[in-house]
């Protein structure tokens, strides 16, 4: 059901632009047939087996051994769980994931559409009114706005409007229905007022949510590993994978699972004020870095694991006997292990190769026995 608003001109007693009405229409779905709150629960999981396969077929043909953090005889011989159990706890914590994600749903108003001209001149405004104060900071610094503002209005009109404090005498508008001739927005307000609305603002939701997650797993991390209990009863069920690989990223204790995964990124949802859409990409985008965390690949076309450090390199060393006190840090940034010093420093390449020798020497001897 459509909802008009419309305003008279509250800020025309202060000679600013008028803001526009709008009408709210509910939001189309992305998908035909399919509303978008089922599809905020579909996504994150068939962007986990999707990716999870792609790695998975890679792995099962060697497609690329040059490429592997592991041998194939080291996951057969070093990992304390089978793929079974891997998939099957998967499932559970999606499950969780999914109940969670429809609460979440379902206590969002429905997403509308049709105030987006509004809010973009809301910006304008902003603008226009921080203007106003540039006469006298650049008067303290001892710089007379007004006169250089005359000086450069032939030759640059926009510098010497912004100069005189927002004023531009040209830009005017009719007004339909006083008949007077009305304050606008110039073109280069609107441009960056939009330029603020769909990107800068979007941007700083999504960066603030990932410093929220970011924070939230680190912390709990390597309080899981620092207090025994936890780590006994709860988060050692995930380093029986001393080898990860792609589908066992979700593979924890469904009670870890849903701390540290499903209500820290809910938790990052809401404090950022995502929109529902947003959310979408947002899960979808830590589902897919955690599954390339724990593919077992360092790809060098992978985008994902060169646009940070925290990568399946970098997260690998932490699911090691010799690497678990450190490299905590997960999914997007090592913000916090390079502040707290728990990087973990050190050459890895001879501690990898023992670790291939000793596991590829263990299938050597169970072919012995079987021939």
């Amino acid at each position: 059901m459509a909802n008009t608003t419309s305003f008279s001109d509250p800020s025309a007693i202060f000679n600013l632009p008028t803001l526009p009405s709008y009408t709210l229409t509910p939001v189309k779905p992305l998908l035909p047939y399919v509303d978008d709150f089922y599809l905020s629960l579909i996504l994150p999981i068939a962007a986990y087996w999707a990716l999870s396969m792609v790695f998975h077929y890679i792995d099962v043909y060697d497609i690329w051994p040059q490429y592997r953090l592991h041998t194939p005889a080291e996951i057969l011989k070093r990992n304390h769980v089978s793929r079974y159990e891997v998939a099957r706890d998967v499932i559970i914590q999606q499950v969780i994931q999914t109940v969670m994600g429809a609460i979440l749903g379902l206590t969002e108003p429905e997403e509308m559409e049709g105030k987006e001209n509004y809010d973009i001149a809301r910006w304008a405004t902003r603008l226009r009114i921080a203007q106003r104060a540039l006469p006298k900071l650049l008067g303290l610094v001892g710089l007379n706005a007004a006169a250089i503002s005359k000086n450069v209005s032939a030759s640059h009109p926009i510098i010497a409007g912004v100069l005189a404090g927002g004023n531009y005498p040209l830009a005017m508008r009719y007004n339909s229905v006083s008949g007077a001739q009305v304050p606008a927005f110039t073109e280069w307000e609107m441009f960056t007022a939009k330029g603020i609305y769909w990107y800068l603002v979007p941007a700083l939701q999504f960066a603030l949510a990932i410093v929220i997650v970011d924070t939230w797993q680190y912390f709990l991390h390597r309080a899981m590993h620092m207090n025994k209990w936890l780590y006994t009863s709860f988060h050692s069920r995930h380093h029986r994978l001393y080898v990860p690989y792609a589908y066992g990223a979700l593979y924890n204790h469904p009670f870890e699972g849903f701390l540290l995964d499903t209500l820290g990124a809910s938790i990052a949802y809401k404090v950022a004020g995502l929109t529902a859409r947003q959310g979408m990409a947002f899960f979808v985008g830590s589902t897919f870095k955690t599954v390339d965390d724990h593919c077992g690949y360092a790809f060098p076309w992978d985008p994902l694991q060169h646009i940070t450090g925290n990568n399946a390199g970098y997260h690998d060393i932490h699911h090691q006997s010799w690497g678990i006190k450190n490299n905590f840090s997960q999914p997007f940034f090592t913000f916090w292990d390079r502040v707290l010093g728990t990087v973990f420093k050190g050459d890895v390449t001879a501690r990898y190769e023992r670790s291939r020798k000793a596991a590829q020497f263990k299938v050597d001897a169970d072919n012995v026995k079987l021939q």
